[in-house]
């Protein structure tokens, strides 16, 4: 047994020795090709259409929606969101330069930036992007976006552009491509469709098992 071992980790060792790897043509082609598979007719119309869709789907899986205007607005509908839900009027929030425009002047929320330490219950962030086609929000892990707080608070409050809906998984990647440079990507992409929930015990249902129990999303519309 240990001499197996010792010659598949000299093994892994000759292999990671080797400077040059060659990528066959086919497979070099197929990987900068980005091919996109087949995308649903629903989710290809208009920019209305496809806000709506979005809506939908994200309701179906028990995220909660709410249209601002302005970002301006975006204090008050927090505070309305904490009050309804009993929470004080203190977030944990991303330093994410759209929340920092939207939060510049006012004085109703306590707001503190960073990352979670899993103390917090609610945290505010900001998504790179929506797909229309499950519901789901794109957020990117970085300084501006720390993944603590998409998972360690109780209430997950996401700030999505409506004009960044797109309507595909295939058209977020497209998107994350042409913002961060070809063969650039964030540390951590990650992919949330509503509130965390299992039923992996007797298949009864609980909402928060592995993160937030309660997605709000708010749509700033695009001015």
């Amino acid at each position: 047994m240990k001499a197996a071992r010792s010659e598949i980790l000299a093994n892994v060792r000759s292999a990671l020795n080797k400077k040059d790897i060659e990528i066959p043509s086919a497979v070099d082609e197929r990987l900068r090709a980005h091919a996109i598979n087949t995308v649903p007719a629903r989710v290809s119309g208009a920019d209305a259409d496809r806000i709506a869709i979005f809506i939908e789907e994200a309701e179906r899986a028990s995220a909660t929606i709410e249209r601002i205007k302005a970002p301006k607005e975006l204090a008050g509908a927090v505070t309305a969101y904490l009050k309804s839900i009993d929470e004080e009027q203190a977030v944990r929030a991303a330093g994410h330069p759209l929340l920092k425009e939207c939060l510049a002047e006012q004085t109703i929320l306590e707001v503190t930036e960073g990352p979670s330490d899993g103390t917090d219950t609610v945290a505010l962030t900001a998504a790179f992007a929506g797909i229309a086609e499950t519901g789901t929000l794109v957020l990117c892990a970085g300084s501006e976006s720390p993944t603590t707080l998409n998972f360690l608070p109780d209430t997950n409050i996401v700030l999505l552009p409506e004009v960044s809906i797109v309507g595909t998984y295939e058209d977020a990647w497209a998107a994350l491509r042409q913002t961060m440079g070809s063969g650039v990507m964030p540390r951590t992409v990650n992919w949330i469709t509503g509130p965390s929930r299992s039923a992996d015990i007797e298949q009864t249902l609980l909402m928060g098992a592995h993160g937030p129990r309660r997605l709000h999303i708010i749509l700033l519309a695009d001015s």
